[in-house]
């Protein structure tokens, strides 16, 4: 994955683009999902001051701060990426779900042609398979954690649960290991779920995905996995990721 500074050669490789905030610090693990043959160019937001969680992730809604790291993209990859997410799973659902397709009308009218953000991707991964209820697990305090309820509602997914890490602060997120993720979804599962969405980019999932869904006996979906694999299904590429079932559809 290269960075949004950074020249890229994209000779005969699909070219995707992702616009994560200021704050993202999960690269490595995102790149693991995209396969060879794929140039995918990335680039931040501006940071933001802000009080608290649900401070943080409204500024970060908002569309107009996506076209300098957008610009960014243009220039460094040799023109507009052919796709392009906005990787941020609650700074795309704060404003709802009007304010999540005004985040793709935004990034449509600075030259993106398949415009994507997490929280949508999110919705439509659910759909893929099949799940109508979700038990939800996320680090946010409230009333993000509500507005994620609300978003994923008004979207069509009942959710059956919402289990927060447990975190004391917003930085806290940034150290949480994979091993606290796995016992947040054992913990948050409901028998009535068809599915666990794993919200929030910042959360290490790819490892942990396959062992989940088996003791589970359902999907689990996390917020980078649903990302890319949208992102690479709209230049009509399969996201890399073994054992993992929503990868499948």
């Amino acid at each position: 994955m290269r960075d949004g500074a950074e020249e890229a050669s994209t000779a005969g490789r699909r070219r995707v683009g992702v616009v994560a905030s200021f704050d993202f610090t999960r690269r490595a693990e995102l790149s693991r999902w995209v396969p060879a043959g794929v140039t995918c160019s990335l680039a931040f937001t501006r940071p933001v001051p802000y009080e608290d969680n649900w401070q943080l992730v409204s500024r970060l809604g908002r569309p107009w701060m996506l076209a300098e790291p957008l610009r960014e993209l243009r220039r460094s990859a040799g023109g507009m990426p052919e796709a392009v997410a906005y990787l941020c799973t609650a700074c795309s659902f704060a404003g709802g779900v009007a304010g999540e397709a005004a985040l793709r009308a935004g990034m449509a009218e600075y030259g993106v042609q398949h415009a994507l953000t997490t929280s949508g991707a999110a919705v439509e991964a659910l759909r893929a398979v099949g799940a109508r209820r979700a038990a939800v697990v996320h680090p946010y305090q409230a009333p993000v954690d509500r507005a994620l309820a609300r978003f994923l509602e008004a979207s069509g997914c009942e959710v059956t649960g919402l289990t927060a890490l447990g975190l004391a602060s917003v930085g806290e997120v940034y150290g949480v290991r994979a091993e606290q993720v796995v016992r947040a979804v054992a913990a948050g599962d409901r028998p009535e779920a068809d599915a666990v969405f794993v919200s929030c980019t910042a959360l290490p999932t790819y490892d942990v995905l396959p062992a989940l869904e088996e003791r589970l006996g359902k999907p689990v979906i996390s917020a980078n996995q649903a990302t890319v694999r949208a992102l690479l299904r709209a230049v009509g590429v399969r996201a890399c990721g073994a054992g993992q079932r929503l990868l499948a559809h």
